[in-house]
């Protein structure tokens, strides 16, 4: 695969996405669903390219970068624009976040978190959905796209293990995608959202297992239950749909 400074535009028929956070998880399901749909797919994480991207036919380019970083947030935005070209973007998946946890996995709340870290999640977390969606906005505009912030169940109700930076800046992420699809309109551009519940992903906390009484379905969800929901969101079966959050939680988020 070329670099992505030196990749060329997408050709035109395939609708393109780009997705951060893409290395595990969520991410990575998410990536393999817009591929298996023939869309041609631009992934963002900290590490190198994941090997299944890179045995991926529909996998266009990586960008490396910690978006955590407004330094960072603002290089991928140049990297990406590089990338496209002239070319639309279809589609902005904003799945990238974090969530600290004490060294003994234990939740950080209001009393014992550390400030700075308050202020590395909301960067992650929020800043960065922000900014990328602003810096791409000229691009969505010509593909008519979508964006897909993924939220939490956790930004709507505490959480037993979930922290509340974590928790605190999904609801403002919950907030500003009402916002943007106020705004976005005007470009013919949809946002929304996707809340996930328990997922089995390396996030989860040990105990989660203890949670399955409060979900409906008795089960936690997998990444590829997400995933489904987002491609949803960013197809034409969606093309109506803006502003709304989707809980996929297995139905926890009712009680």
């Amino acid at each position: 695969m070329n670099d992505p400074q030196d990749s060329a535009a997408p050709p035109a028929a395939l609708p393109t996405v780009i997705l951060t956070g893409a290395s595990r998880g969520i991410g990575h399901a998410t990536v393999k669903r817009f591929s298996e749909a023939g869309w041609r797919v631009i992934t963002c994480s900290r590490d190198e390219v994941p090997d299944d991207c890179r045995r991926d036919p529909n996998w266009h380019a990586h960008i490396t970068a910690d978006l955590a970083e407004p330094d960072e947030q603002a290089r991928f935005i140049d990297q990406a624009m590089t990338i496209l070209g002239d070319g639309p973007l279809q589609a902005l998946v904003n799945n990238a976040g974090v969530s600290p946890k004490t060294p003994y996995q234990e939740r950080l709340g209001v009393l014992n978190g550390d400030l700075g870290a308050w202020r590395e999640v909301f960067e992650l977390n929020l800043f960065a959905p922000l900014r990328l969606s602003r810096g791409l906005a000229s691009a969505l505009h010509k593909g008519t796209g979508a964006v897909v912030n993924v939220t939490s169940i956790a930004g709507h109700a505490i959480h037993p293990f979930a922290g509340s930076a974590y928790s605190i800046s999904k609801a403002a992420l919950s907030s500003l995608t009402r916002e943007m699809a106020a705004e976005f309109a005007e470009l013919g551009v949809r946002v929304n959202a996707v809340a996930p519940g328990e997922i089995e992903t390396v996030m989860l906390s040990p105990a989660t297992e203890s949670l399955l009484p409060r979900i409906p379905l008795k089960r936690l969800g997998k990444p590829d239950d997400v995933a489904s929901v987002i491609l949803f969101l960013c197809s034409a079966d969606a093309a109506y749909v803006s502003g709304a959050e989707i809980f996929v939680t297995g139905g926890q988020h009712l009680y």
